[in-house]
């Protein structure tokens, strides 16, 4: 791998080298590098492009990497990543992708990431987006990730879009079971004339399941940014949607929530603020030596973590 690959490889999926356990390396639309291990399988998936991820029964603190990085000019690729997470694992997955753009050539990778997972399991996913180089040429990814979680199973979703992605639609579907659960929390960031749309549907369709999805964002400049959230409470459960974004200068951002309880019991919660930073914070941290843009800076740091 060349420097700018290495770079695009650290910032996604925090790896200065090849990891330990499982792992699926993607560069330039082929894998670099591949491992399976005794608990997690990983091999090509048949009739598409992508692979195929199992992990067996039981597979306790292990980990899967499968980051994607393009850096050649002009490549646009579409890749299908299926999960199928047995019963009673304890694992993490760590996904991801980056664009190097150096040309006027727009350059595109649409993920669809599918998981299936068993009954008392908990997954954690971790997914972050990032864009690099000056050329004028479009940097557009587009997640889509559907998810079926197990009777008494919960996955934490982590998901980022760090910096420099000119276009993204970014979708994810949930069903949950009985005492199934997730949370996500999303973090988004565009400026200049950056597009993001994020769009959430969970069917809460288990008894006692519960869905938590949060969306921290910041739009700077003339982007536009678009989160629409859909939960349809189709038992007795529980469900919260929560969209918090700061606009920079001329930025606009719509929060789109729709709650639907198809049954008495089902207690389903929409939040949302939209704004911009309050005066005062900045003030008092340029009282600690901070320039404006420093202050400016730092409240949007800490908002997004």
């Amino acid at each position: 791998m060349d420097n700018v690959q290495k770079e695009l490889l650290k910032q996604i999926a925090g790896l200065h080298e090849i990891p330990v356990g499982a792992y699926n390396i993607r560069t330039n639309g082929k894998t670099e590098a591949r491992n399976s291990t005794e608990h997690i399988e990983i091999v090509p998936k048949e009739g598409s492009d992508g692979i195929v991820i199992k992990i067996k029964a039981g597979t306790k603190n292990e980990s899967i990497h499968i980051p994607v990085v393009l850096s050649e000019a002009g490549l646009k690729e579409t890749v299908y990543n299926d999960f199928y997470i047995g019963d009673d694992c304890d694992v993490t997955i760590v996904a991801g992708c980056g664009i190097h753009c150096g040309t006027d050539d727009s350059s595109e990778h649409d993920g669809i990431h599918s998981f299936f997972i068993g009954k008392n399991s908990k997954v954690k996913y971790v997914e972050k987006h990032y864009g690099s180089g000056d050329g004028k040429g479009q940097r557009i990814m587009n997640p889509e990730t559907i998810v079926e979680v197990g009777e008494n199973s919960y996955m934490e979703m982590d998901t980022a879009q760090i910096k420099g992605v000119d276009s993204t639609i970014r979708k994810t579907t949930v069903k949950l079971d009985k005492n199934a659960s997730i949370k996500v929390m999303e973090r988004l960031m565009t400026h200049g004339e950056q597009r993001a749309e994020s769009h959430f549907v969970v069917d809460l369709n288990g008894e006692n399941s519960g869905a938590n999805i949060i969306s921290r964002s910041v739009a700077k400049d003339n982007s536009y940014q678009l989160f629409q959230s859909v939960l349809n409470g189709n038992e007795m459960c529980s469900g919260h949607t929560e969209c918090d974004a700061i606009i920079v200068g001329n930025a606009k951002i719509s929060s789109i929530p729709e709650i639907t309880a198809n049954n008495s019991d089902a207690a389903l919660i929409h939040e949302a603020a939209i704004g911009k930073i309050a005066g005062e914070q900045i003030i008092k941290l340029m009282t600690l030596g901070l320039t404006e843009e420093e202050a400016e800076e730092q409240i949007i740091s800490g908002f997004l973590k």
